[in-house]
């Protein structure tokens, strides 16, 4: 429970919040209109209720002690989340996109292929779709929802599973011919493939054990071009056993090793209420999980 009478007065912390953003008084009065002079003593007021210096003012220009930069943040974080729930109340952000941050890999192999069925349901929806392997904030005014592969822990944030796929090792029939794989370390001495952007290969190898330097190098492509270097016989990789699992079933690709069946897909959003967008594609892309997990 939430003792109110022990917080600063929300308008010093409007003015410090203002202030850490802004980095000077001027700008930082201006945001809020109000004098230069009036956000300096609204947070010297701050300081003296909280009994914390939270500016270091020696040098010429301002700067956040540790304890200001902790508030800062959090305060970063409650204001963003106070105006996300009014925008979505109030209906003042309807108009801008919805923008969604995915890996390249799961855009070109499970999004887009099926994208037009969220177009065809919901025409009036606007979508940016931002494929990178970096892990992107979810800050208000900016990405509204990401799909991350994991275990669903992401601290501060809200993690929905979509769908499970254990990740796995394979490799062109070719490339393995006449080979006895029996363990990670028979691998070394093949070329492999990585997505762009990512340390998966690096990581699944120390994972097992191998800390012997791959013998024939590394190539790096985007994640929408890892499988076909894959099809071709140019490397070993370790991806997601969804992307690949019906070129296995085919014979195209040889499943070397399995990782257990306990990560997946997650659908990412930040905590507190979605914008109606963003809740309409959250619920599309169950839907759409549980239709291709039956096909």
């Amino acid at each position: 429970m939430t003792d109110w009478l022990s917080l600063p007065p929300l308008t010093a912390l409007r003015a410090f919040s203002a202030l850490a953003e802004t980095g000077a008084t001027v700008a930082a009065g201006a945001r809020l209109n109000v004098s230069h002079a009036a956000i300096s003593q609204q947070v010297k007021q701050l300081e003296t209720h909280l009994g914390v210096a939270l500016v270091d003012r020696s040098g010429r220009q301002l700067v956040l002690t540790t304890e200001g930069q902790q508030l800062a943040d959090a305060l970063h974080l409650g204001f963003g989340t106070i105006g996300r729930a009014i925008e979505a109340l109030t209906g003042a952000d309807a108009d801008r996109p919805l923008q969604v941050s995915t890996t390249p890999g799961f855009a070109a192999q499970w999004l887009m292929p099926c994208l037009s069925a969220f177009r065809q349901a919901h025409p009036q929806i606007d979508i940016m779709i931002d494929p990178t392997p970096n892990m992107v904030t979810l800050e208000p005014g900016g990405i509204d929802v990401a799909l991350r592969y994991g275990t669903g822990d992401w601290p501060g944030l809200e993690a929905e599973l979509l769908f499970r796929s254990s990740l796995v090792a394979v490799a062109a029939p070719s490339l393995v011919e006449g080979m006895q794989i029996t363990c990670p370390a028979d691998l070394v001495h093949l070329p492999w493939l990585q997505e762009f952007g990512t340390n998966e290969s690096s990581d699944w190898l120390r994972r097992r054990g191998v800390s012997e330097a791959r013998a024939a190098g590394l190539v790096q492509v985007p994640g929408n071009l890892l499988l076909d270097g894959l099809r071709n016989g140019q490397g070993v990789a370790v991806t997601v056993r969804e992307w690949v699992k019906q070129d296995i079933a085919a014979g195209r690709l040889v499943l070397l090793f399995e990782e257990p069946d306990d990560a997946g897909y997650y659908i990412v959003t930040r905590p507190g209420v979605m914008r109606a967008s963003a809740k309409a594609f959250a619920t599309w892309l169950k839907k759409q999980a549980k239709l291709m997990q039956s096909c």
